[in-house]
């Protein structure tokens, strides 16, 4: 479909730069950007993938993973085509390494009709970086707020403040994945990023903007499992995002060019949680690791769980509707409320 985009600035001639991700290409005319979506034509930037979306499910919102946003909510997710990053390990590399647009055409209000019918709590810009596609996010998510339907980035953060200053004006919460404990090395090496400092940045101008913000971080044993850079990534979080921010250390299983390297052992992510808990944080998580106690919700003043979860299910709930501890009534940084969905099965394949 496309559309000319918002998030670029025009140079000399025909020359402009893109300003949507930290690589700010460069393109001249009939050049497409390194993300394969973002194209120069006739000295405007178009978002190729406008209107394109090459896949679509319904996911539990702990699947992104998002745990102290309006927990148990049924979300509609979808993605186009491309990515600012080249991971080597990407589980969803046959969409997001893609440079060939493809994809069903479908607008957004026809986005926000689909979510509504299928009685979604939010919906989730997934599967491929949203970074690249955020006109495309903007016009969905003005739609959707009409219809009370909050919207989140599954992102790698490697975004700019013009970015940052584009998406406080829709977006609901992030989830920001740092990718080998943000180590400068693991970046250029297996992701092809310069370092980790854009990430932080971004993660920083959306909690100041009022975004929510959940931080993740994949655990690869061998090459992107350093505890010091845990802890560094612990302080950062504690400092400028404030030590209630949730992280998730999530759990490695071998994809794409990197079959060779094993799952991470269950010991080495409850060394990289004992790390986040030494540095002050409070909402630490083990992902991809079912029926882990580290999965649950304790409640930092009395210790006594509040949520149990297996997966991506919630088990039990011991929180007040405004979400206080029901055993000693400390209040839980947890926003909005637990979806009506909660307690259903809320996997569903969409066929577009």
């Amino acid at each position: 479909m496309g559309k000319e985009a918002s998030l670029y600035i025009r140079g000399e001639g025909n020359a402009l730069r893109c300003v949507a991700c930290a690589r700010r290409c460069l393109l001249r005319e009939g050049q497409t950007g390194f993300c394969g979506v973002r194209t120069n034509i006739n000295g405007s930037l178009y978002l190729d993938v406008y209107g394109r979306v090459a896949s679509v499910a319904i996911d539990p919102i702990e699947k992104k993973p998002v745990v102290h946003f309006n927990p148990g909510s049924r979300i509609f997710s979808f993605s186009t085509t491309g990515c600012s990053w080249m991971c080597a390990y990407c589980q969803n590399y046959e969409i997001s390494q893609r440079r060939k647009v493809e994809g069903v055409e479908l607008d957004p209000s026809e986005i926000v009709d689909m979510a509504r019918a299928y009685e979604s709590d939010g919906i989730a810009f997934t599967y491929n970086e949203p970074i690249i596609f955020s006109e495309f996010a903007q016009d969905v998510s003005k739609i959707a707020r009409k219809y009370n339907i909050f919207t989140i980035y599954v992102t790698n953060g490697y975004g700019t403040p013009e970015l940052v200053g584009y998406l406080r004006e829709f977006l609901s919460a992030a989830t920001i994945d740092f990718k080998g404990n943000g180590d400068e090395k693991f970046l250029k090496r297996y992701v092809g990023a310069s370092g980790p400092e854009p990430i932080f940045e971004t993660a920083e101008g959306l909690k100041k903007a009022g975004i929510h913000v959940e931080i993740t971080d994949l655990v690869i044993p061998e090459i992107g499992a350093s505890l010091e850079n845990a802890r560094r990534l612990a302080r950062f979080i504690v400092d400028k995002l404030g030590p209630d921010t949730p992280l998730h250390f999530l759990r490695f299983h071998s994809d794409y060019k990197l079959m060779g390297i094993p799952h991470t052992p269950i010991p080495l992510l409850e060394a990289h949680y004992k790390v986040a808990k030494e540095e002050g944080l409070n909402y630490v998580y083990l992902g991809n690791v079912p029926g882990h106690p580290f999965e649950n919700t304790y409640c930092h003043n009395c210790g006594r769980e509040v949520i149990r979860r297996n997966g991506f299910r919630i088990l039990s709930w011991n929180l007040t509707e405004d979400m206080r501890c029901k055993f000693c009534d400390n209040k839980i940084p947890i926003e909005g409320k637990l979806s009506k969905h909660a307690f259903e099965d809320r996997f569903e394949q969409v066929w577009l």
